[in-house]
């Protein structure tokens, strides 16, 4: 009934225009706005955040996060080092930094992340996100307990990049995903930044190693990703079993020895096209280049 109920409104005109708040369990609720997905778990002690979005957005879901609790944000956690997770740190700090403590937080990434971010040729815009990050870790998991709660930090490598996490709300059975999972549209392996089709997959499967189902397959462990409706453990293996099947075409006719173009032209993903959003030649040539970089 919840995933129903949040499908209804997610329908609504309204949810395009401004950042809505859905509680999800336990004591993490969901953000949703134009920029996409923010998950924040509050209590006595403060606030985690999982992705800020952008600066522009941080007005609108400051406002959103202040209808859940009023407490200092303590925890900033950013998925990867796309634009849209991340150039909202420094903005929503400050958004909500009268205290010392929100301008203390800890924001943490992995290593890979800051990396990428300061890296030559990453532009003044990146410069100033990679400066937002005061805390990387290299070993996975990383964990923390804050608000009565474990959180933990999963390193998911060479997935949607080589520097994506996984966030685990373990008392609240949440998992948020960043754009590891994105249930309405084709996910973007990004290739120059670490990519590939075979570790998204594996993420897909720790994905599914962590949540448990619940009565008839629905609800039980929560998926909050990085974009798209708030999702349960039978979402993801839809959505892994999609990216499977379209790996296994385009494997089958590299074998074959058909070029990119005819891979292309034979539409390996025709059947999943109407039910998933993105540009199928574009998720088909990276799973292509994807496959054929791969030692073997």
């Amino acid at each position: 009934m919840k995933l129903l109920t949040f499908a209804i409104l997610l329908c609504g005109s309204a949810w395009a225009q401004e950042v809505q708040v859905f509680p999800v369990q336990g004591n993490v609720s969901m953000l949703v706005g134009p920029g996409g997905n923010v998950t924040v778990q509050t209590g006595k002690e403060g606030i985690v955040v999982v992705d800020t979005q952008t600066a522009a957005a941080a007005p609108q879901v400051m406002a959103a996060i202040r209808k859940l609790s009023d407490t200092p944000i303590i925890w900033v956690i950013n998925t990867s080092l796309d634009a849209d997770h991340i150039s909202g740190n420094e903005a929503l700090l400050r958004l909500g930094g009268s205290t010392e403590a929100s301008l203390r937080a800890r924001v943490i990434a992995h290593e890979n992340v800051l990396n990428r971010l300061v890296a030559s040729g990453s532009g003044q815009a990146r410069v100033s996100d990679a400066a937002s990050i005061n805390d990387t870790y290299f070993k996975s998991p990383k964990d923390f307990l804050f608000n009565g709660e474990p959180v933990m930090i999963y390193h998911m490598p060479a997935a949607h990049t080589d520097g994506d996490s996984i966030v685990l709300f373990r008392r609240s059975d949440v998992i948020s995903s960043g754009d590891i999972f994105t249930p309405d549209r084709y996910p973007v392996i990004d290739l120059p930044n670490g990519g590939s089709v075979q570790g998204l997959i594996d993420a897909l499967n720790r994905i599914l190693e962590m949540a448990v189902a619940g009565k008839y397959q629905e609800g039980g462990t929560f998926v909050i990703p990085g974009h798209g409706r708030l999702c349960d453990e039978a979402d993801v293996v839809e959505f892994r079993d999609m990216v499977t099947i379209i790996r296994d075409r385009v494997q089958d006719m590299i074998k074959k020895g058909m070029t990119l173009d005819q891979v292309k032209a034979a539409k390996p993903s025709r059947d999943y096209d109407t039910q998933y959003r993105g540009t199928p030649d574009v998720f088909v040539e990276a799973i292509y280049k994807s496959l054929s970089a791969r030692k073997p």
